[in-house]
């Protein structure tokens, strides 16, 4: 119908939707942590062997990319002991698969990163827009959400996700007006689990975020729950190792 709600005058003084970069996000967050005592390693987690009894550690393996004898590429194979594990690696979770922590249903989100003119960014300067119809998502929504100096234009389903590039192009024609003349900077697909797995954690392993389903399945929203649950964990943590 191309009805359009201004949810935004629902919004008291002090309330707001607030939208994030990840990689501005993520990059702070590591930083910080590497500021308070964290060493950060460049490198792919691949796999981990859980102790064999009380007491043992986790081997944790990785490549690391840092290392100047490897490929910059592939990195150099290397093992960690550790005496605790927080699997925070996301919905396609190795920690996950590594401590049989069960699966679950998920959506397929996919988004392009758009550089629009600048006399329509400012449009977007105070706006985050949502779409919904079969054009655009059969069970889901679509987006147009700020990032600064671009815009992302996405959509996402559960039930038919090889269809998505179909309602991707939903939702370029229906923000047709508003998003005309970008340039395309970054595409970007990853999958939102729909409710948490089976089991979250198994002796001293434990998921947090993505990697344990913590998202809120009307939205998609993740940010905050992985967040949440990471405080949580490091506090428990700390709290039992004194």
């Amino acid at each position: 119908t191309n009805k359009e709600v201004q949810i935004g005058q629902t919004l008291k003084d002090d309330e707001y939707i607030g939208m994030v970069r990840r990689e501005v996000l993520d990059d702070f967050l590591r930083q910080r942590a590497k500021k308070n005592g964290a060493t950060l390693i460049n490198g792919l987690f691949m796999g981990m062997t859980l102790p064999e009894k009380k007491g043992d550690s986790y081997v944790l393996t990785y490549n690391d990319y840092e290392d100047e004898q490897g490929n910059a590429r592939k990195g150099v194979k290397k093992s960690l002991e550790v005496d605790v594990v927080i699997g925070a690696d996301g919905a396609n979770s190795r920690v996950a698969k590594d401590i049989e922590a069960g699966d679950y249903e998920y959506a397929i989100a996919f988004q392009e990163r758009m550089k629009i003119p600048e006399q329509k960014m400012d449009y977007y300067k105070d706006r985050a827009e949502m779409y919904v119809g079969e054009d655009v998502s059969p069970d889901f929504y679509a987006w147009v959400f700020p990032k600064c100096d671009h815009v992302a234009v996405g959509t996402g389903t559960v039930v038919d996700k090889k269809g998505i590039q179909r309602y991707q192009q939903g939702i370029r024609d229906r923000a047709a007006t508003r998003i005309d003349g970008g340039e395309i900077i970054r595409v970007e697909a990853h999958p939102i689990p729909e409710h948490p797995r089976p089991w979250r954690v198994k002796d001293r392993a434990i998921l947090v975020g993505d990697a344990a389903g913590y998202v809120t399945k009307c939205s998609g929203e993740g940010i905050y729950f992985a967040a949440k649950s990471g405080r949580m964990c490091a506090e428990t943590i700390v709290k039992n190792s004194k």
